[in-house]
């Protein structure tokens, strides 16, 4: 029995395939709404028309500069990450100090009074 197949019927089935694709993709960006007073958005307009940029490329910028101005990304060094390694491992370990244990070990006790001594004059 030969197999027929309705090109335009797959065709349709694609379609709705590739419908259902794009309905169900994230956004890769949030929008968001925000107030400025007039004079800085006049300022963000002269800036877009000489930048040639987007209000959109603008605000980003402005956001990544006050992040990284902010909170800026440490990355530790070599050694930092081994020993920040070598951290965990003891910690899981169970080789550490609690804070109380520590701040009660540093706590010295007050000093006994001693007795004096009597020095013999050297003459």
């Amino acid at each position: 029995m030969p197999i027929s197949l309705d090109i335009r019927h797959t065709s349709a089935m694609m379609q709705s395939q590739q419908v259902t694709l794009k309905d169900t993709r994230m956004r890769t960006t949030d929008t968001m709404t925000i107030s400025l007073p007039p004079a800085m958005a006049k300022q963000m307009e002269r800036v877009q028309k000489e930048e040639n940029r987007t209000r959109s490329e603008l605000l980003r910028e402005a956001w990544r500069q006050y992040f990284e101005t902010r909170y800026p990304v440490v990355q530790p060094t070599k050694a930092e990450r081994a020993a920040i390694r070598k951290g965990r491992s003891e910690i899981k370990n169970g080789n550490f100090v609690t804070l109380e244990k520590l701040l009660h070990d540093l706590d010295t006790p007050a000093r006994k009074a001693s007795r004096k001594t009597v020095r013999k004059n050297a003459r």
